[in-house]
């Protein structure tokens, strides 16, 4: 499957927010990307362009093609209801969202590689859509013991290895 591959601190600087997750890239230079982004004036946009950046910054957000989001949208389109609102459902339950909102990853795209993780052999798509039916996110036989360090981390029985100046 296609993925964005490019800068993507410019990205987030164009747009002004961290869509890729937390970068310190806005920190340093929080200014828009290009020759004229420090100057600060910027002409005042159309709607047009309005909409265009939101569009943009959505799928930028969520790490799909513009061929792909364009389906999500005319899937939401030929649904009953508000089709901004069925769209956003439709992206907030695909898998590598999900990974990325129960804490398995720092980043939506970092949480499209840990699915193998989860799901072990039975490899699934990152687009592949999650039903609270069958859901069923748990631990492959192959990461049984990323797993259990995981829960662990936190216990009172986990040790931290000393500091050489100790």
């Amino acid at each position: 499957m296609a993925r964005y591959t490019g800068p993507k601190s410019k990205i987030s600087r164009r747009y002004g927010i961290a869509l890729f997750g937390p970068s310190k890239a806005l920190e340093r230079k929080n200014y828009p990307p290009g020759m004229h982004g420090p100057k600060g004036s910027r002409r005042k946009q159309s709607e047009y362009a309005i909409a265009l950046g939101e569009k943009q910054k959505l799928r930028h957000m969520y790490g799909l093609m513009e061929r792909q989001f364009r389906r999500y949208f005319e899937t939401a389109l030929r649904k009953r209801g508000v089709t901004g609102e069925t769209l956003l459902q439709m992206l907030e339950t695909r898998l590598d969202n999900v990974v990325y909102r129960l804490g398995f990853a720092n980043s939506r795209s970092s949480a499209r590689q840990l699915r193998k993780l989860l799901y072990g052999s039975k490899d699934r798509a990152a687009n592949n859509r999650l039903t609270p039916e069958a859901s069923g996110i748990a631990p492959g036989p192959s990461s049984k013991g990323w797993v259990e360090s995981a829960r662990n981390f936190g216990s009172a029985s986990h040790r931290y290895p000393k500091h050489p100046t100790d």
